[in-house]
C-alpha cells in the first residue's frame, strides 16, 4: 500500500489489549491502513515487541485498565507523540468470575467487572476531552453477544457487557453534537488464546494452537456459519467504526457472531423445516 491509500491514512488511535488476540489483529489493521497506534496492554515483554516489529507506527505503554492514571497515560501518549487522537478502542478484557451466582465471591464480581466494565470507563472518561476539543474522533469498545442475550456467557461477564453496550449508547448521545461517535461491537465465539485458555505470554505456541484447533472444531459446530470468528473479523468492523465510512454510525451494538444469535444452524432444525414437501389443506 503506497502513502495516502489507507482508510486510516494520518489518523491516529489508542487501543487496549492490543498485543494480543482482538487487539492486536486491530493493532496491525489499523497501521496497514495509515493508522500510529498506542499499543496499551499489561504484557509488557509482548506489547514492546510488537510494537518493535511494527517501527514509527506504533508506541508502547503499559497499561492495567482498573488503574485510571496508566489508562490516563496511554491517552496522553497519544496526544504528546502525534498531537491528536481519532480513535479509542477499548478492548481489554477476560473471562472473569464463572459458575454458579452463588459461588462467585465479592472480590472475583469486583475483579471482573472492574476490568470489563471500569477499563471502558477510564478510556471514554479520558478520552471525551480531547476528541471534545478537535470535534472529531470514534470511541469504539469491545462488547459481546453475552450483553444482548442471556445464557452465552458466564453470568458476571454477561451483566458487564450489557453495561458496555449501554455505556456506550450513553455516551454516544453525550458526544454527538460534538462530531464524537461511540459504539459497541459484539463478537461472537472467536478464536484467540483466551478461547484456548491461555495468554500470549505463555510461550507454549504448539499446545495453544492445537488447544485453538480443538475449540475452533467444537465451536465451529454451534454457528450457522459453521465456523468461529478470527481476530480479522472484528478487526475489520473496528476499522470501519475507526474509519470516515461510519461519520453517521453511532450509538450501535455491532454484532459480529457469524449467526449465532439469530438461532440454531440450520443443519440442526427439525426436518419439517429444512425439507421441502407438498403442502395440504390439512396443514393449517
Amino acid at each position: 500500500m503506497t502513502s495516502g491509500e489507507g482508510r486510516l491514512e494520518g489518523k491516529v488511535a489508542m487501543i487496549t489489549g492490543a498485543a494480543s488476540g482482538i487487539g492486536r489483529a486491530t493493532t496491525e489493521r489499523f497501521v496497514a491502513e495509515g493508522c500510529r497506534v498506542v499499543i496499551a496492554d499489561l504484557q509488557e515483554d509482548v506489547g514492546s515487541a510488537f510494537a518493535a516489529e511494527l517501527g514509527d507506527a506504533a508506541s508502547f505503554v503499559p497499561c492495567n485498565v482498573v488503574e485510571e492514571d496508566q489508562v490516563a497515560a496511554a491517552i496522553a501518549e497519544a496526544t504528546d507523540r502525534w498531537g491528536r487522537l481519532d480513535a479509542v478502542y477499548a478492548n481489554a478484557g477476560f473471562v472473569g468470575a464463572t459458575g454458579p451466582m452463588e459461588s462467585i465471591t465479592s472480590d472475583e464480581y469486583d475483579k471482573t467487572m472492574n476490568v470489563l466494565l471500569r477499563g471502558v470507563f477510564y478510556v471514554l472518561k479520558h478520552s471525551a476531552p480531547v476528541m471534545r476539543e478537535q470535534e472529531s474522533g470514534s470511541m469504539i469498545a469491545t462488547a459481546s453477544v453475552c450483553g444482548l442475550e442471556a445464557g452465552i456467557g458466564a453470568h458476571v461477564y454477561t451483566v458487564a457487557k450489557a453495561g458496555v453496550i449501554s455505556m456506550m449508547q450513553s455516551m454516544a448521545l453525550e458526544m454527538a453534537e460534538y462530531g464524537v461517535r461511540a459504539n459497541a461491537i459484539c463478537p461472537g465465539y472467536i478464536a484467540t488464546s483466551l478461547m484456548a485458555g491461555r495468554t500470549r505470554s505463555q510461550v507454549d505456541e504448539d499446545e495453544t494452537q492445537s488447544r485453538l484447533d480443538h475449540a475452533r472444531d467444537v465451536m465451529g459446530q454451534s454457528q450457522p456459519m459453521h465456523r468461529v470468528g478470527e481476530p480479522a473479523d472484528i478487526a475489520n468492523m473496528a476499522l470501519y467504526l475507526a474509519s470516515d465510512e461510519s461519520q453517521w454510525v453511532t450509538g450501535t451494538a455491532q454484532v459480529v457472531d457469524g449467526g449465532l444469535i439469530v438461532g440454531k444452524p440450520w443443519r440442526r432444525q427439525p426436518k419439517v423445516m429444512t425439507e421441502a414437501r407438498p403442502i395440504s389443506m390439512y396443514d393449517v
